[in-house]
């Protein structure tokens, strides 16, 4: 069945985020990862872009390979930052004609030493531009979008705080031009994803919205994902870093996650790898013993 098809039946997905490595011995890594990851069958697997579009040949001919070569269904990003209308339509015909079938629209991050996002004069800004874009010129893909249940790093409020509920209208306008689904970022305490669907419901959102999760393996991982997406940490996630082994006390805590998340009914659990299989095999495999997927 695929991804979509299960969606759409109410049958818990599974997807895996990768994204094209810059070194010789990154790719081989990655190659080795996504052996494995044909043998644990997954419904999907998504590939990121690199700042600025610096992957996007990477992408397509990763995506191409995983879809054609592996039959693994695959998802290939594709943001509005560095590219013009033009540029766009160059891609999604190369991925049309790859059999790419789902294409995860998003406006791109401002790029490294920059804090402002700055479209292309002939492009857009805004993914939902670039989904209405999509649906009006390719209606065969299928289309994601991102949702922020703790708010965009650039939405604010009055106050300063980040405000969620604007998201949710962007959100929501996604939606009405064309997306399919959304992918959270990520988070570590359920009750703000919970908190997010219930006010999406509320406001009209009505496609499914796939919780993000990520399994850690460093202390340092942490501070840098907080630094870098503005993730609340409970407190008994510090203190089980803090305790020792990340690693394990990663694992324990992702799969303690995904169970709640998954027994509260969410639509499927959508994995950020950084490009390692064992961590993320391993949630899989416990999560289809205790029959959640």
């Amino acid at each position: 069945m695929l991804f979509l098809e299960k969606l759409g039946r109410g049958s818990p997905t599974v997807s895996f985020e990768f994204f094209p490595p810059k070194t010789p011995e990154g790719w081989a890594k990655l190659y080795a990862t996504i052996a494995e990851t044909a043998r644990l069958n997954v419904d999907l697997v998504s590939v990121t872009y690199g700042a600025g579009g610096s992957t996007r040949e990477s992408t397509v001919d990763l995506v191409a390979s995983l879809q054609n070569n592996l039959g693994i269904n695959a998802m290939a990003h594709l943001t509005c930052l560095g590219h013009s209308r033009d540029e766009l339509s160059r891609l999604l015909d190369r991925l049309a004609d790859k059999n790419v079938p789902v294409i995860m629209a998003l406006r791109g991050d401002p790029p490294q030493g920059e804090t402002a996002f700055r479209p292309h004069a002939c492009g857009f800004a805004h993914a939902s531009d670039l989904i209405c874009f999509i649906k009006n010129g390719w209606p065969q893909f299928r289309v994601g979008c991102a949702a922020y249940p703790e708010g965009h790093p650039e939405t604010r409020a009055a106050d300063g705080a980040r405000d969620p509920g604007r998201d949710i209208g962007f959100l929501k306008l996604k939606q009405d031009q064309g997306a399919d689904f959304a992918v959270t970022q990520m988070f570590f305490d359920n009750a703000v994803y919970r908190s997010f669907l219930s006010r999406a419901r509320a406001a009209g959102v009505s496609m499914p919205l796939l919780p993000g999760v990520m399994p850690l393996n460093s202390a340092r991982q942490i501070e840098r994902f907080v630094a870098l997406a503005g993730c609340s940490i409970p407190e008994p996630l510090r203190q089980a870093a803090a305790s020792g082994d990340v690693a394990a006390a990663g694992f324990r805590f992702a799969l303690e996650q995904c169970r709640g998340l998954l027994e509260d009914g969410a639509p499927g659990i959508h994995l950020y790898t950084l490009n390692q299989s064992d961590l993320s095999g391993k949630l899989l495999a416990s999560l289809r013993e205790g029959r959640l997927l």
